[in-house]
């Protein structure tokens, strides 16, 4: 290791395979207003995107208005679809076990979700109380606030961060931070930010950290 980095987690679709289960409790949200939406479109316009705004462009988009009891429903919907199937992204345990390096979560999703995933999935004992969310510091991605938030709890400059991250808006705040982001995904897609390495099994991130000569 060539100096000390902290190594700064997105949470769903990064740590824990939740991004089906959100769309999913979104989706049958939205049928009990007679609304049918398809979940890969979910997916490709929302992903990480802040909770609000989806409910913004969604009564826009259907001449609706999805106020808080809306997102209290969806919540608890959610909220039972972790309980029965939420499960950590595959080999994600085994890689944090190798990682000997500062680590944190810094997720859009509010605290008690963000814990709650960690929970169930088994991942808490690897980052502690180092989990922190856009509601504690009213800034979503992709503004840069989170992760230097993030950064400046760990005792790092943004500089000595990296950012793991499934999402655009994940990578754009990332970018603007000025840290070095990594991005968890499917090899297919078109790459936006060509600068920024993408890798689609968590298997891989140990060899990414150590090609970038940051890890070894």
């Amino acid at each position: 290791m060539n100096r000390p980095i902290c190594l700064i987690f997105d949470c769903d679709g990064t740590l824990v395979d939740s991004e089906g289960l959100c769309n999913l409790g979104l989706q049958i949200e939205l049928q009990r207003y007679g609304i049918e939406e398809n979940l890969a479109e979910l997916a490709q316009r929302f992903r990480g995107r802040k909770l609000t705004d989806i409910c913004s462009a969604l009564s826009l988009q259907h001449g609706l208005h999805l106020d808080e009891n809306f997102i209290h429903s969806y919540r608890r919907t959610v909220d039972l679809l972790f309980d029965e199937h939420l499960q950590a992204i595959p080999g994600v345990i085994e890689v944090l076990q190798q990682l000997d390096l500062p680590m944190c979560v810094a997720s859009a999703g509010p605290q008690q979700k963000i814990r709650k995933a960690l929970s169930l999935t088994g991942l808490s004992k690897f980052f502690g109380e180092h989990i922190f969310s856009s509601y504690d510091i009213s800034s979503w991605k992709p503004e840069p606030d989170l992760f230097l938030h993030a950064a400046r709890q760990m005792g790092f400059s943004p500089a000595d961060c990296v950012v793991i991250e499934d999402s655009k808006v994940g990578i754009q705040a990332a970018i603007a931070a000025d840290m070095q982001a990594c991005w968890f995904g499917d090899a297919g897609q078109v790459a936006t930010y060509p600068q920024v390495p993408r890798f689609s099994s968590m298997n891989e991130l140990p060899f990414l950290l150590s090609n970038l000569q940051i890890y070894s």
